[in-house]
Protein backbone atom coordinates (compact mmCIF):
# COMPACT_ATOMS: atom_id res chain seq x y z
CA UNK A 1 0.00 0.00 0.00
CA UNK A 2 1.49 3.59 -1.00
CA UNK A 3 2.12 5.97 1.30
CA UNK A 4 -0.66 8.45 1.60
CA UNK A 5 -0.09 11.81 0.19
CA UNK A 6 -0.39 14.69 2.84
CA UNK A 7 0.58 17.57 1.01
CA UNK A 8 -2.45 18.54 -1.86
CA UNK A 9 -2.01 21.45 -4.05
CA UNK A 10 -5.13 22.32 -6.13
CA UNK A 11 -4.71 24.79 -9.17
CA UNK A 12 -7.70 26.36 -10.33
CA UNK A 13 -8.22 30.55 -11.97
CA UNK A 14 -11.66 30.63 -10.49
CA UNK A 15 -12.34 29.89 -6.67
CA UNK A 16 -14.42 31.32 -3.90
CA UNK A 17 -15.45 33.66 -3.23
CA UNK A 18 -16.19 33.58 -7.29
CA UNK A 19 -19.63 32.24 -7.41
CA UNK A 20 -19.54 29.58 -9.73
CA UNK A 21 -19.68 25.76 -10.37
CA UNK A 22 -16.15 25.26 -10.49
CA UNK A 23 -15.68 27.21 -6.76
CA UNK A 24 -18.04 25.30 -5.17
CA UNK A 25 -16.75 21.79 -6.70
CA UNK A 26 -13.17 22.51 -5.55
CA UNK A 27 -14.00 23.94 -2.28
CA UNK A 28 -15.61 20.91 -1.44
CA UNK A 29 -12.96 18.74 -2.74
CA UNK A 30 -10.38 20.72 -0.54
CA UNK A 31 -12.63 20.20 2.45
CA UNK A 32 -12.78 16.44 1.38
CA UNK A 33 -8.91 16.27 1.92
CA UNK A 34 -8.39 17.91 4.53
CA UNK A 35 -11.10 15.67 6.17
CA UNK A 36 -9.04 12.71 5.04
CA UNK A 37 -6.05 14.35 6.73
CA UNK A 38 -4.06 15.80 4.05
CA UNK A 39 -2.59 19.40 4.29
CA UNK A 40 -4.38 21.98 1.64
CA UNK A 41 -3.53 24.83 -0.36
CA UNK A 42 -5.35 26.45 -3.29
CA UNK A 43 -3.59 28.25 -5.77
CA UNK A 44 -6.13 30.80 -7.87
CA UNK A 45 -6.92 34.25 -8.89
CA UNK A 46 -7.09 37.49 -6.82
CA UNK A 47 -11.39 37.95 -6.77
CA UNK A 48 -13.09 40.73 -8.78
CA UNK A 49 -13.02 43.82 -7.89
CA UNK A 50 -16.30 43.56 -6.56
CA UNK A 51 -15.96 40.71 -4.58
CA UNK A 52 -13.74 41.44 -1.11
CA UNK A 53 -11.26 38.45 -0.80
CA UNK A 54 -13.22 37.68 2.76
CA UNK A 55 -11.25 35.28 5.42
CA UNK A 56 -13.48 32.56 6.31
CA UNK A 57 -12.69 29.54 8.77
CA UNK A 58 -11.76 27.03 5.76
CA UNK A 59 -10.10 23.88 6.73
CA UNK A 60 -7.38 24.81 3.69
CA UNK A 61 -4.69 27.64 2.65
CA UNK A 62 -5.43 30.21 -0.25
CA UNK A 63 -2.61 31.65 -2.20
CA UNK A 64 -3.74 34.50 -4.57
CA UNK A 65 -2.09 35.90 -7.58
CA UNK A 66 -2.95 38.93 -9.63
CA UNK A 67 -3.69 38.13 -12.90
CA UNK A 68 -5.74 39.61 -16.34
CA UNK A 69 -9.78 39.81 -16.41
CA UNK A 70 -11.74 41.07 -19.23
CA UNK A 71 -14.00 43.41 -19.53
CA UNK A 72 -16.80 41.34 -17.44
CA UNK A 73 -14.04 41.24 -14.86
CA UNK A 74 -13.45 37.18 -15.89
CA UNK A 75 -10.50 35.41 -15.88
CA UNK A 76 -11.17 34.24 -19.77
CA UNK A 77 -9.27 34.74 -23.49
CA UNK A 78 -5.85 33.06 -23.83
CA UNK A 79 -3.91 36.21 -22.34
CA UNK A 80 -5.75 36.02 -19.21
CA UNK A 81 -5.40 32.38 -19.00
CA UNK A 82 -1.97 32.36 -19.81
CA UNK A 83 -1.28 35.36 -17.27
CA UNK A 84 -2.25 32.37 -14.40
CA UNK A 85 -0.77 29.93 -16.26
CA UNK A 86 2.99 31.30 -16.10
CA UNK A 87 2.18 32.38 -12.54
CA UNK A 88 0.86 28.86 -10.91
CA UNK A 89 3.87 27.08 -12.86
CA UNK A 90 6.79 29.31 -11.14
CA UNK A 91 4.66 29.05 -8.18
CA UNK A 92 4.54 25.14 -8.21
CA UNK A 93 8.31 24.82 -8.70
CA UNK A 94 8.76 25.60 -5.49
CA UNK A 95 5.97 24.95 -3.46
CA UNK A 96 5.85 22.09 -1.63
CA UNK A 97 3.41 18.82 -2.67
CA UNK A 98 3.08 15.80 -3.18
CA UNK A 99 0.35 16.01 -5.15
CA UNK A 100 -1.32 18.92 -7.61
CA UNK A 101 -4.92 18.77 -9.08
CA UNK A 102 -5.49 21.15 -11.50
CA UNK A 103 -8.40 22.56 -12.80
CA UNK A 104 -9.16 23.67 -16.89
CA UNK A 105 -8.57 25.60 -18.88
CA UNK A 106 -6.55 22.69 -20.81
CA UNK A 107 -3.69 25.56 -20.48
CA UNK A 108 -3.42 25.20 -17.01
CA UNK A 109 -3.43 21.91 -17.27
CA UNK A 110 -0.32 21.95 -19.48
CA UNK A 111 1.29 24.66 -17.12
CA UNK A 112 0.99 22.14 -14.08
CA UNK A 113 2.14 19.34 -15.90
CA UNK A 114 5.26 20.57 -16.90
CA UNK A 115 5.39 21.89 -13.18
CA UNK A 116 5.03 18.00 -11.56
CA UNK A 117 6.99 16.21 -14.63
CA UNK A 118 10.19 18.91 -13.37
CA UNK A 119 9.27 18.04 -9.77
CA UNK A 120 9.06 14.57 -10.17
CA UNK A 121 5.46 14.49 -8.17
CA UNK A 122 2.16 13.19 -10.36
CA UNK A 123 -0.90 15.56 -10.93
CA UNK A 124 -4.59 15.13 -10.96
CA UNK A 125 -6.56 16.25 -14.14
CA UNK A 126 -10.54 17.17 -12.83
CA UNK A 127 -12.97 17.32 -15.83
CA UNK A 128 -15.36 18.74 -15.59
CA UNK A 129 -16.57 19.89 -19.31
CA UNK A 130 -14.06 18.73 -22.71
CA UNK A 131 -13.18 21.74 -24.00
CA UNK A 132 -12.13 20.47 -27.22
CA UNK A 133 -16.09 19.01 -27.94
CA UNK A 134 -16.83 22.31 -27.09
CA UNK A 135 -14.90 25.02 -29.31
CA UNK A 136 -15.45 22.56 -32.28
CA UNK A 137 -19.11 23.93 -32.84
CA UNK A 138 -18.14 27.73 -31.24
CA UNK A 139 -17.24 30.36 -33.87
CA UNK A 140 -13.49 30.13 -33.12
CA UNK A 141 -10.52 30.05 -35.31
CA UNK A 142 -9.73 26.51 -36.32
CA UNK A 143 -5.78 26.36 -34.61
CA UNK A 144 -7.57 27.73 -31.40
CA UNK A 145 -9.58 24.21 -31.52
CA UNK A 146 -6.71 22.26 -32.65
CA UNK A 147 -4.14 24.12 -29.73
CA UNK A 148 -6.87 23.19 -27.09
CA UNK A 149 -7.04 19.79 -28.26
CA UNK A 150 -3.36 19.29 -28.10
CA UNK A 151 -3.42 20.87 -24.89
CA UNK A 152 -5.95 19.10 -23.32
CA UNK A 153 -4.72 15.44 -24.62
CA UNK A 154 -1.80 16.71 -22.67
CA UNK A 155 -3.40 17.47 -19.34
CA UNK A 156 -5.69 14.42 -19.48
CA UNK A 157 -3.42 11.17 -20.60
CA UNK A 158 0.15 12.55 -19.08
CA UNK A 159 -2.19 13.15 -15.54
CA UNK A 160 -1.40 10.35 -12.89
CA UNK A 161 -5.50 10.49 -12.62
CA UNK A 162 -8.89 12.17 -13.92
CA UNK A 163 -11.53 12.77 -11.81
CA UNK A 164 -14.24 13.48 -14.15
CA UNK A 165 -18.21 14.75 -13.19
CA UNK A 166 -20.33 12.23 -15.15
CA UNK A 167 -20.11 8.78 -16.62
CA UNK A 168 -20.90 10.67 -19.86
CA UNK A 169 -18.12 13.45 -19.21
CA UNK A 170 -15.97 10.90 -18.59
CA UNK A 171 -17.24 9.07 -22.09
CA UNK A 172 -16.66 11.84 -24.33
CA UNK A 173 -13.08 12.95 -22.64
CA UNK A 174 -11.97 9.32 -23.71
CA UNK A 175 -13.01 9.48 -27.23
CA UNK A 176 -11.30 12.73 -27.25
CA UNK A 177 -8.32 12.64 -25.50
CA UNK A 178 -7.87 8.83 -25.36
CA UNK A 179 -8.14 9.29 -21.49
CA UNK A 180 -7.31 5.74 -19.52
CA UNK A 181 -10.36 4.56 -18.20
CA UNK A 182 -8.75 2.72 -15.75
CA UNK A 183 -7.04 5.96 -14.25
CA UNK A 184 -10.61 8.09 -13.94
CA UNK A 185 -12.95 8.28 -11.15
CA UNK A 186 -16.55 10.14 -11.68
CA UNK A 187 -17.69 12.27 -8.88
CA UNK A 188 -21.30 13.39 -9.60
CA UNK A 189 -21.65 17.09 -9.53
CA UNK A 190 -23.95 18.43 -6.88
CA UNK A 191 -24.52 21.54 -4.87
CA UNK A 192 -23.70 22.94 -1.56
CA UNK A 193 -26.99 21.52 0.18
CA UNK A 194 -25.98 23.60 3.38
CA UNK A 195 -26.53 26.71 1.05
CA UNK A 196 -28.90 25.72 -1.31
CA UNK A 197 -32.28 24.41 0.95
CA UNK A 198 -35.44 24.17 0.54
CA UNK A 199 -36.14 26.39 4.29
CA UNK A 200 -34.49 29.80 4.11
CA UNK A 201 -35.39 33.23 3.13
CA UNK A 202 -37.10 34.37 -0.12
CA UNK A 203 -36.07 37.30 -2.34
CA UNK A 204 -38.63 39.75 -2.40
CA UNK A 205 -39.40 39.97 -5.61
CA UNK A 206 -43.48 41.72 -6.62
CA UNK A 207 -45.32 38.97 -8.51
CA UNK A 208 -44.55 35.49 -9.89
CA UNK A 209 -41.08 35.04 -11.50
CA UNK A 210 -38.66 32.78 -13.13
CA UNK A 211 -34.77 32.75 -12.36
CA UNK A 212 -31.84 32.08 -14.60
CA UNK A 213 -28.95 31.78 -12.23
CA UNK A 214 -25.44 31.06 -13.82
CA UNK A 215 -23.37 31.31 -16.83
CA UNK A 216 -24.56 33.27 -19.80
CA UNK A 217 -22.72 31.93 -22.50
CA UNK A 218 -23.20 30.91 -26.04
CA UNK A 219 -23.58 27.09 -25.81
CA UNK A 220 -26.32 27.68 -23.56
CA UNK A 221 -28.77 29.79 -25.50
CA UNK A 222 -30.79 31.33 -22.33
CA UNK A 223 -32.21 33.83 -24.92
CA UNK A 224 -34.76 31.17 -25.37
CA UNK A 225 -36.59 32.11 -22.47
CA UNK A 226 -36.56 35.87 -22.77
CA UNK A 227 -38.54 34.88 -26.30
CA UNK A 228 -40.84 32.56 -24.42
CA UNK A 229 -41.45 34.99 -22.30
CA UNK A 230 -42.31 37.81 -24.57
CA UNK A 231 -45.03 35.15 -25.18
CA UNK A 232 -46.96 34.34 -22.40
CA UNK A 233 -46.80 38.38 -21.11
CA UNK A 234 -49.79 39.29 -22.73
CA UNK A 235 -51.72 36.91 -20.54
CA UNK A 236 -49.41 37.06 -17.60
CA UNK A 237 -47.85 40.98 -17.35
CA UNK A 238 -46.49 40.60 -14.08
CA UNK A 239 -44.38 37.47 -14.32
CA UNK A 240 -41.08 38.52 -14.81
CA UNK A 241 -37.80 37.00 -15.48
CA UNK A 242 -34.41 37.29 -12.57
CA UNK A 243 -31.21 36.45 -14.47
CA UNK A 244 -27.98 36.49 -12.03
CA UNK A 245 -25.15 35.74 -13.66
CA UNK A 246 -22.79 36.54 -16.45
CA UNK A 247 -20.99 35.25 -19.44
CA UNK A 248 -19.34 35.93 -22.98
CA UNK A 249 -22.95 35.89 -24.60
CA UNK A 250 -24.80 38.23 -21.99
CA UNK A 251 -24.53 41.45 -23.75
CA UNK A 252 -26.58 39.87 -26.78
CA UNK A 253 -28.94 38.54 -24.39
CA UNK A 254 -29.64 41.97 -22.72
CA UNK A 255 -29.99 43.58 -26.13
CA UNK A 256 -32.94 40.82 -27.00
CA UNK A 257 -34.21 41.59 -23.23
CA UNK A 258 -34.41 45.28 -23.91
CA UNK A 259 -36.13 44.71 -27.48
CA UNK A 260 -38.86 41.74 -26.57
CA UNK A 261 -39.24 42.62 -22.62
CA UNK A 262 -37.52 45.70 -21.14
CA UNK A 263 -39.65 46.08 -17.94
CA UNK A 264 -39.79 42.09 -17.48
CA UNK A 265 -36.18 40.96 -17.53
CA UNK A 266 -34.35 42.16 -14.51
CA UNK A 267 -30.48 41.78 -14.70
CA UNK A 268 -28.58 41.36 -11.34
CA UNK A 269 -25.18 40.00 -12.40
CA UNK A 270 -23.33 37.70 -10.08
CA UNK A 271 -24.78 37.05 -6.82
CA UNK A 272 -23.58 35.51 -3.45
CA UNK A 273 -24.17 31.42 -3.42
CA UNK A 274 -26.67 32.80 -0.48
CA UNK A 275 -28.82 35.18 -2.00
CA UNK A 276 -28.91 32.80 -5.34
CA UNK A 277 -30.76 30.31 -3.23
CA UNK A 278 -33.05 33.31 -1.84
CA UNK A 279 -34.12 34.01 -5.70
CA UNK A 280 -34.10 30.47 -6.34
CA UNK A 281 -37.01 29.65 -3.40
CA UNK A 282 -38.84 32.00 -4.20
CA UNK A 283 -39.05 30.90 -8.00
CA UNK A 284 -42.01 29.45 -9.74
CA UNK A 285 -39.61 27.73 -11.82
CA UNK A 286 -35.93 28.04 -12.21
CA UNK A 287 -34.49 27.74 -15.87
CA UNK A 288 -31.49 26.17 -17.62
CA UNK A 289 -30.89 24.99 -21.30
CA UNK A 290 -28.02 23.98 -23.41
CA UNK A 291 -28.14 24.04 -27.22
CA UNK A 292 -28.66 21.09 -28.37
CA UNK A 293 -25.88 19.45 -30.60
CA UNK A 294 -23.14 22.27 -29.89
CA UNK A 295 -20.88 19.73 -27.92
CA UNK A 296 -22.35 19.95 -24.17
CA UNK A 297 -25.28 17.44 -24.61
CA UNK A 298 -23.69 15.38 -22.09
CA UNK A 299 -23.41 17.84 -19.44
CA UNK A 300 -25.49 18.52 -16.40
CA UNK A 301 -25.81 21.94 -15.33
CA UNK A 302 -25.30 22.62 -11.91
CA UNK A 303 -28.46 24.89 -12.00
CA UNK A 304 -31.15 21.87 -12.23
CA UNK A 305 -29.15 20.81 -8.51
CA UNK A 306 -29.15 24.16 -7.15
CA UNK A 307 -32.69 24.04 -7.67
CA UNK A 308 -33.49 20.53 -6.67
CA UNK A 309 -32.16 21.12 -3.40
CA UNK A 310 -34.08 24.69 -2.94
CA UNK A 311 -37.26 22.73 -3.81
CA UNK A 312 -38.09 24.64 -6.83
CA UNK A 313 -38.47 22.98 -10.64
CA UNK A 314 -36.67 23.14 -13.46
CA UNK A 315 -37.40 23.95 -17.22
CA UNK A 316 -34.68 22.77 -18.94
CA UNK A 317 -34.35 23.60 -22.69
CA UNK A 318 -32.33 20.97 -24.50
CA UNK A 319 -31.83 17.59 -25.09
CA UNK A 320 -29.20 14.69 -23.68
CA UNK A 321 -27.88 13.74 -20.37
CA UNK A 322 -29.48 16.92 -18.70
CA UNK A 323 -32.97 16.26 -19.88
CA UNK A 324 -33.33 13.14 -18.96
CA UNK A 325 -31.95 14.08 -15.06
CA UNK A 326 -34.87 16.26 -14.97
CA UNK A 327 -37.22 13.82 -16.68
CA UNK A 328 -35.94 10.76 -14.74
CA UNK A 329 -36.09 12.46 -11.43
CA UNK A 330 -39.08 14.48 -11.58
CA UNK A 331 -37.65 17.14 -11.26
CA UNK A 332 -39.40 19.43 -13.34
CA UNK A 333 -39.86 19.99 -16.86
CA UNK A 334 -37.32 19.01 -20.13
CA UNK A 335 -38.76 20.66 -23.45
CA UNK A 336 -37.69 20.94 -26.85
CA UNK A 337 -35.04 24.03 -27.70
CA UNK A 338 -38.16 26.19 -28.89
CA UNK A 339 -39.64 29.38 -27.51
CA UNK A 340 -43.21 27.40 -28.17
CA UNK A 341 -42.40 24.55 -25.81
CA UNK A 342 -40.42 26.62 -23.27
CA UNK A 343 -43.58 29.24 -23.29
CA UNK A 344 -45.96 26.26 -22.51
CA UNK A 345 -43.67 24.95 -19.87
CA UNK A 346 -43.71 28.31 -18.54
CA UNK A 347 -47.80 28.57 -18.59
CA UNK A 348 -47.93 25.02 -16.95
CA UNK A 349 -45.80 26.25 -13.87
CA UNK A 350 -47.48 29.00 -13.68
CA UNK A 351 -50.62 27.25 -12.92
CA UNK A 352 -48.77 24.67 -10.77
CA UNK A 353 -47.57 27.63 -8.08
CA UNK A 354 -51.22 28.70 -8.31
CA UNK A 355 -52.34 25.22 -7.59
CA UNK A 356 -49.66 24.58 -4.81
CA UNK A 357 -48.74 21.39 -6.80
CA UNK A 358 -45.39 23.24 -7.31
CA UNK A 359 -45.41 23.78 -2.87
CA UNK A 360 -46.51 19.42 -2.54
CA UNK A 361 -43.45 18.29 -4.28
CA UNK A 362 -41.01 21.15 -2.62
CA UNK A 363 -39.60 18.75 0.01
CA UNK A 364 -39.25 15.43 -2.28
CA UNK A 365 -37.37 17.44 -4.57
CA UNK A 366 -34.66 19.06 -1.89
CA UNK A 367 -34.37 15.10 -0.28
CA UNK A 368 -33.73 13.84 -3.39
CA UNK A 369 -30.78 16.60 -4.07
CA UNK A 370 -29.47 15.74 -0.08
CA UNK A 371 -29.41 11.99 -1.04
CA UNK A 372 -27.75 12.39 -4.69
CA UNK A 373 -26.59 16.07 -5.03
CA UNK A 374 -23.89 16.86 -2.41
CA UNK A 375 -21.09 18.52 -3.48
CA UNK A 376 -19.57 17.37 -0.11
CA UNK A 377 -19.86 13.76 0.02
CA UNK A 378 -18.91 13.51 -4.05
CA UNK A 379 -15.50 16.11 -2.83
CA UNK A 380 -15.17 13.93 0.35
CA UNK A 381 -14.85 10.60 -1.82
CA UNK A 382 -12.83 12.10 -4.98
CA UNK A 383 -10.30 12.90 -2.42
CA UNK A 384 -9.95 9.65 -0.72
CA UNK A 385 -9.83 8.33 -4.31
CA UNK A 386 -6.87 10.17 -4.63
CA UNK A 387 -5.19 10.17 -1.16
CA UNK A 388 -5.87 5.87 -1.69
CA UNK A 389 -2.77 6.20 -4.56
CA UNK A 390 -5.77 6.93 -7.51
CA UNK A 391 -5.09 3.72 -9.27
CA UNK A 392 -8.60 2.07 -8.92
CA UNK A 393 -11.59 3.08 -11.65
CA UNK A 394 -14.42 4.43 -10.04
CA UNK A 395 -15.59 4.37 -12.91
Amino acid sequence: MPMRPRKVVIVSRIFLPEPAAASFRLAALARGFAAEGADVTVLTTRPPRSMAAVRVDEPYEIVRVPVLRDKEDYVRGVAQYLSFDIQAFTRLLVMDADIVVSEPPPTTGVAVWLASALRRRPYIWYNPDVWTSATLNMDVPGFVTQGMRVAETIAARRAGGVITVSESMGEELHRVTGARWDRMFVAENGIDTDTFTADGPTEAVPGPYFVYAGSISEWQGMDIFIEALAQILPEHPDVTLQVLGRGSDLTRVQEIAQRLAPQNVVFHGVQSPARTAAFTRGAVAALASVIPHTGYDFSKPTKLYAAAACGTPSIYAGVGVGARLVEENDLGTPVEFTPDAVAQAMRRALGDARSGDRAAQRERRSRWAREHASLGASGRAAARWVLSGFQESGH
